[in-house]
């Protein structure tokens, strides 16, 4: 298969230029929810948990709404799934607010570990555009994130939640601006 960037066509101009505009609407939607979720370093309490499973219902959101606006039929499926996991992770954190801090931390890195595969899958379908390696890097960023939780349960559920929560998705909503940006440049050239 093979996929032509720019053939200089008013279609594929603004083709490009609405992916563009999707994906730095959702690497700033990403940047902001991990502005929030790092001024709550301490999510291990009620409150926090609650917050954070909001946060992860949103993301649901931004994941669903990029299913709903994609021509890419790939690319929907993966963010359905991101979407569905990000839905069903929020929903238990926002509304079992007893539910045990090492459950909750357990939750977290495996949501850190599948959102970083597909990180990394994406970058992979995205690789024709100069700024793929930031969300290969991003979804490195996840797993690594996933499996430092892991390797340092319970101890962890103090300190992992709101931490690496803010630091993944800065990490996800950067790379997502990254390709936007790069995704411009290749529109100015053809």
């Amino acid at each position: 298969m093979t996929l032509i960037v720019n053939d200089g066509t008013p279609e594929m101009m603004a083709l490009m230029d609405k992916g563009r505009k999707r994906l730095r609407i959702f690497g700033v939607v990403l940047l902001v929810l991990g502005i929030i979720a790092l001024a709550f370093p301490f999510a291990t309490t009620i409150a926090a948990k609650t917050l954070i499973g909001w946060l992860f219902i949103i993301g649901a959101a931004g994941h669903i709404y990029g299913a709903l606006n994609t021509e890419s039929l790939t690319r929907r499926w993966i963010d359905i799934v991101q979407g569905v996991l990000f839905a069903l992770i929020g929903g238990w954190l926002a509304f079992f607010p007893l539910a045990g801090i090492v459950t909750l931390t357990a939750l977290l890195a495996i949501a850190f570990v599948l959102q970083g595969i597909l990180e990394i899958t994406m970058a992979f379908w995205y690789s024709q555009f100069p700024g793929w390696k930031w969300m290969l890097i991003s979804g490195g960023i996840a797993v690594l994130a996933g499996g430092l939780i892991f390797a340092e349960l319970p101890s962890s559920a103090t300190w992992a939640i709101g931490l690496l929560l803010g630091i993944n998705l800065l990490s996800s909503g950067f790379s997502y601006l990254m390709v936007a940006m790069a995704m411009g440049a290749v529109a100015k050239r053809g």
